[in-house]
């Protein structure tokens, strides 16, 4: 009887493969966590990047954020609040849940390491004028020496892309994101102070930032 042999052992091999696959999917929880590159350098990892955020971070922008030179605290708290949805996103959240935490680790770290490159952009000269008392009364006890400092999970502000700020912000006037309550407390003191129009002053200014 080779066919019915046959058979038998092909249902024993299709078994076998499916236990296995019960087996991994319990031991994660009944969810087999995906990875990217399992294994994969941070510069692998970062050249999946490379596409919106250009070759080490440096954005060709405007809406996508320069992301090299960052403190890698933040780059990991960004990367973890898109994949959990606490950031609010088009598709970094579905990109970030691709990522292990290590992977997430690794990333941010190599970012960290990469150079600064302020937006080669437009801004209103006028408006950055205003902006810069202003940035230096509300701001830089967090964002120091002009925004360029990024240290601690600080972002750098002095030359990041003037639309990806006005959309941030945009975020978390409306509530859409959450400030923290030091963040919330000065930016309420700018705009009783000051209204839109010195918050947007406050951003030319670091746009204008090189």
């Amino acid at each position: 009887m080779p066919g019915r042999r046959k058979h038998t052992l092909l249902l024993a091999g299709l078994a076998l493969a499916l236990a296995t696959v019960s087996a991994e999917a319990d031991s994660h929880g009944g969810k087999k966590k995906p990875e990217l590159i399992s294994g994969a350098s941070a510069e692998m990892l970062a050249a999946q990047c490379d596409g919106c955020h250009g070759p080490n971070g440096a954005s060709g922008g405007p809406a996508i954020p320069n992301i090299g030179g960052h403190d890698a605290e933040f780059l990991m708290e960004q990367m973890k609040g898109f994949a959990s949805g606490e950031i609010p996103s088009t598709i970094m959240g579905r990109i970030a849940k691709g990522y292990t935490d290590d992977e997430i680790k690794r990333l941010a770290a190599h970012y960290a390491k990469q150079k600064w490159v302020p937006a080669k952009q437009k801004f209103d000269a006028g408006l950055a004028k205003m902006g810069a008392p202003l940035a230096e009364k509300y701001c830089e006890k967090c964002h120091e020496d002009g925004g360029r400092k990024a240290d601690e999970g600080i972002p750098v502000l002095a030359g990041q892309w003037l639309p990806y700020l006005h959309f941030t912000m945009a975020d978390f006037i409306s509530g859409k994101r959450e400030m923290t309550k030091k963040m919330k407390k000065r930016v309420n003191k700018l705009m009783k102070s000051k209204g839109e129009k010195g918050l947007n002053a406050v951003l030319e200014f670091y746009a204008s930032q090189q």
